[in-house]
């Protein structure tokens, strides 16, 4: 029996050198091709034609992840579409799976899931499968439906906190290069020109909370209203001088 051919995009190189191996290591899988963008993974699947296309969608020139998807459908009809990442939004899900893609699976899934679901999606029939964090099950819907997407959400919402784009990056274990093409996502979405701005439309919006709680007022002690010369020094926020008693002893003046 033919191996399956397996092709992996995703712009991680560590990880997806590590699921490369791993795949490589089973004795029915092939790993034929790797690829770090959307146009990379365009010209391998319609050149190495596998059988699965592990993809990750959060990659350079895969700013709408629809669009990419039907690029590669056109490209290689017959390639299983498994969507491999961090994006986890309901939304996104029910985006793809007319498109056909085979799977949509978060990356925290188990090596032996994966490699089941690789087997399962080339074994025929036409059951797709479903991978979502707990957190993005349960989290309710907007009630507009949501102008930016989970990550972008995320994203916003640290970097209203301060955070730069490294350390969103780090946080969030994705590419820096990933958080500045969601920042620039969501300064197009939400109509803004700076990380403030949209941090703070993204606030207005009822998108995020607001990282810094807003101060009571304090209400201020009136002044006592002053006479005379003394009007000058409390205008001008000076103290009144306390009256020193004469000294004593020998030194002390005689009246």
């Amino acid at each position: 029996m033919d191996p399956i051919r397996i092709l992996i995009a995703d712009d991680h190189t560590l990880l997806r050198d590590a699921l490369a191996e791993l795949l490589d290591a089973e004795e029915d899988f092939r790993v034929v091709g790797v690829a770090a963008d959307a146009a990379e993974t365009l010209r391998l699947v319609a050149e190495l034609r596998p059988h699965v296309l592990l993809l990750d969608i959060e990659m350079p020139g895969n700013q709408h992840p629809p669009t990419t998807v039907r690029h590669l459908r056109q490209a290689a009809p017959g390639v299983r579409i498994l969507v491999l990442t961090m994006h986890d939004d309901p939304r996104l899900v029910h985006a793809l799976l007319p498109l056909g893609i085979r799977g949509f699976l978060h990356k925290t899934v188990s090596h032996q899931s994966l490699a089941g679901t690789v087997r399962d999606v080339c074994a025929g029939g036409s059951r797709v499968t479903v991978s979502l964090s707990a957190e993005s099950l349960a989290a309710p819907a907007h009630p507009d439906g949501g102008v930016l997407s989970a990550r972008e959400t995320q994203v916003i919402e640290l970097a209203a906190g301060g955070l730069s784009n490294y350390r969103i990056a780090r946080r969030l274990d994705i590419a820096e290069g990933t958080v500045k093409r969601h920042m620039r996502n969501i300064f197009g979405k939400l109509g803004a020109a700076s990380r403030v701005e949209a941090a703070n439309k993204a606030v207005e919006l009822g998108l995020i909370a607001s990282p810094v709680p807003v101060p009571r007022a304090v209400r201020r002690p009136q002044p006592v209203p002053a006479r005379g010369d003394d009007r000058l020094a409390v205008a001008a926020g000076a103290q009144t001088p306390m009256p020193m008693p004469p000294p004593t002893g020998s030194t002390a003046p005689v009246t």
